[in-house]
């Protein structure tokens, strides 16, 4: 009776007190904040819920879920009690026949399970991850752009090699792709260190190389987001695995350029591999390399001009897992930041443009969304390597200059035509400097004659090519044969009585000599005829100098010998007894030499700066007022200003008065209807007379 007293009065009590303190079963009563708290069973015993499980805790309670690739012994997701035992994904999942592929053969293991793939395939040593197909002769090192690149050979064929090691035969290769990526910049560093790539190709087997390296190492990283970065590229990589596609934004940044896609982008919409890779690759010197090759960039044209590109942005790489990156479901945005800033003006414009595989700029597929004076904002619907371009327009002064040169042209033509005549038929002067003054305007002739139809003809290439090693020929023969007279009038002055040089040498000189530099240029550097503007010689690598070169050697001589000319002159007027006439006419040869160099000489100082990018106006004046009237100078000095040319003119002016005279008398005398006949007849044959 006592005992059961007692059991009555402590069941009265707990009752009580869990009716004074309000607390249920699960939750606590808390002294300090004098209130029901709850207990934290999985705390108080993480052991819980048993073996490959977690336990969650609850307002009062708990329940158990089993770790992914376990299952519930009774097949419950929520438990309290039972235990959690592997789940044999190979046999027992609802979708085995997809988990390794059709090239893979599953093998469960404890809590998940392993792909073996067969050669050629792989699973980058990951479980849960089915069989990708490999394609290691992407990295033979044999192929011709690591010929090109030497310094990428090497890396080459370790990733070649370590793709063979992950190919297949079920190997648990782990590969570490983190120490891989820093050998790869580090021959990419040392690669680009040198110097600038002066081969498209080459270019292009690097920005192609480094891509494919990005794509077979991204899934074996160990982290969801990689930065590296070394002093010739900056590259961000993230990372999803998992057998779900991934979704979300990605947003990839340098401080070269911003990245705005998706994972829908970049992992694509065919078989999902079990992992998706973006990258960001912004080269720090590349943009010199690629600043060429603009022929296949489109609507920049104003007023119908082309204008002239350079590259005004780092080249950027973007890289995602996406097999299908030719045409995307969904746009990209890439913003660059410029090299400088520039605010975009009617002479200034930016183009968003990707590099081919064949070594050119183009616009296709690519469009600017957004431009102020530090940023462009491009959005493209394929993947590549960008940049921004900076199309700068000239300000148009082409009617002026056509006019002037188109003009010009016609009047020195029309000048050459009558010096040629006139050396060719005039007999009182012929001679050895008639024979030098009659081929330097036959070349001079031909060469004007080429620029005014051809030299804007750039296409097509192979014609454009011609033309410009046309004019080299010409112009250098112009040069030539002004040495040569140069030569005699040395000759003249120093030796008095054999100054007569033979035509066969002079021909010799003054066209094999030119011919032998054209044809020794044209061997050497094929392309360096033609530019983009002027079917001209190439300004890059010093191509140019193949014709600036022997012009300035050609006038260096004839300086020298025009001073010897001078001096012995001098000598010969100071004399006891000279021959003035003869010293006269030496004298006014001289001085129509030296002013024919000047003329071509100040010429060509002029075209030197004239096929350089975006040349001065004044510049460009000056060349062609110089180009178009030195036909009309030579013209002018050689023959109107000689006073044997001048009274042969005469004469030919003169037979030319008298046959017409003569046939107007023949008419006179066979009108019998003229009473003054006889007459008329008697006078005109007195004037004739006295012509």
């Amino acid at each position: 009776m006592g005992f059961g007293k007692g059991l009555l009065l402590l069941g009265l009590a707990c009752a009580l007190g869990n009716r004074i303190l309000g607390c249920r079963i699960g939750l606590s009563y808390n002294k300090t904040i004098k209130d029901c708290t709850d207990i934290n069973e999985c705390s108080e015993n993480p052991s819980r819920c048993g073996s490959h499980s977690r336990c969650i805790n609850t307002i009062g309670s708990y329940y158990c879920q089993c770790l992914h690739g376990f299952i519930h012994s009774s097949k419950y997701v929520n438990f309290t009690q039972g235990q959690c035992i592997d789940f044999n994904e190979c046999t027992d999942s609802e979708n085995k026949e997809e988990l390794c592929g059709p090239n893979g053969v599953c093998n469960n293991i404890i809590g998940s399970y392993w792909c073996n793939c067969s050669n050629g395939y792989t699973n980058y040593s990951a479980e849960r991850t089915p069989c990708s197909k490999l394609d290691c002769d992407n990295f033979r090192a044999e192929k011709k752009p690591t010929q090109l690149l030497g310094g990428l050979a090497n890396i080459m064929s370790m990733m070649r090699n370590s793709c063979l090691a992950l190919s297949g035969t079920g190997s648990k290769v782990k590969l570490d792709g983190d120490a891989l990526l820093e050998k790869l910049f580090t021959e990419t560093d040392a690669m680009l260190s040198p110097g600038t790539q002066n081969i498209d190709e080459s270019v292009s087997g690097l920005l192609t190389a480094v891509e494919k390296s990005i794509l077979f190492l991204g899934p074996q990283l160990k982290d969801n987001h990689t930065k590296m970065e070394n002093n010739k590229i900056d590259a961000q990589i993230a990372v999803q695995r998992g057998t779900t596609r991934p979704t979300g934004d990605i947003r990839l940044s340098s401080e070269y350029a911003y990245l705005d896609t998706d994972w829908t982008t970049a992992a694509g919409t065919g078989k999902y591999p079990g992992f998706a890779v973006a990258a960001l690759l912004s080269y720090k010197n590349l943009e010199s390399s690629v600043n060429r090759s603009f022929e296949m960039v489109k609507g920049a044209k104003e007023n119908g001009a082309d204008p002239s590109y350079q590259v005004f942005s780092k080249v950027v790489s973007v890289v995602v897992s996406n097999p299908s990156t030719q045409k995307l479901s969904r746009s990209v945005n890439i913003t660059f930041r410029h090299l400088e800033d520039i605010e975009e003006s009617t002479n200034v414009s930016y183009i968003c443009a990707y590099w081919t595989e064949t070594g050119a700029w183009s616009t296709d597929g690519c469009s600017k969304q957004d431009s102020n004076a530090s940023r462009t904002i491009c959005t493209c619907n394929h993947l590549s390597s960008f940049a921004v371009l900076m199309a700068l327009h000239p300000i148009e002064h082409t009617y002026g200059l056509e006019l002037v040169t188109k003009i010009g042209l016609t009047i020195s033509l029309l000048c050459l035509t009558l010096c040629i005549l006139t050396f060719k038929f005039c007999r009182s002067i012929q001679g050895t400097r008639t024979t030098i003054h009659l081929h330097l305007c036959i070349c001079l002739f031909i060469a004007d004659l080429i620029f005014l139809a051809g030299i804007s003809q750039t296409k097509p290439v192979g014609g454009c090519r011609f033309v410009a090693a046309m004019l080299h020929f010409f112009f250098l023969a112009v040069f030539t044969w002004m040495l040569l007279e140069g030569v005699q009038l040395y000759r003249m002055v120093v030796l008095v009585f054999n100054a007569t040089m033979r035509p066969l040498y002079l021909y010799a000189v003054g066209y094999g000599t030119p011919l032998f530099i054209v044809v020794i240029s044209a061997c050497v550097r094929p392309n360096g005829y033609g530019t983009k503007k002027y079917c001209w010689l190439s300004t890059d690598d010093g191509f140019v100098w193949s014709f600036f070169g022997p012009v300035c050697l050609v006038i260096f001589v004839n300086v020298f010998f025009f001073i010897i000319t001078v001096w012995k002159l001098a000598q010969k007027f100071a004399s006891l007894n000279p021959d003035l006439s003869n010293l006269h006419k030496i004298k006014a040869f001289t001085v129509t030499a030296v002013a024919q160099m000047c003329i071509l000489g100040l010429m060509w100082v002029s075209g030197v700066f004239l096929f350089q990018e975006d040349p001065p106006v004044a510049v460009s004046y000056i060349f062609t007022i110089f180009n178009s009237l030195q036909g009309a100078l030579v013209f002018i000095m050689h023959c109107l200003l000689s006073k044997q040319v001048r009274e042969e003119y005469a004469n030919f002016l003169s037979c030319i008065c008298t046959s017409q005279k003569k046939r107007y008398s023949d008419l006179s005398t066979t009108n019998p209807s003229s009473s003054q006949s006889q007459g008329s007849k008697s006078g005109q044959q007195t004037g004739e007379s006295q012509i």
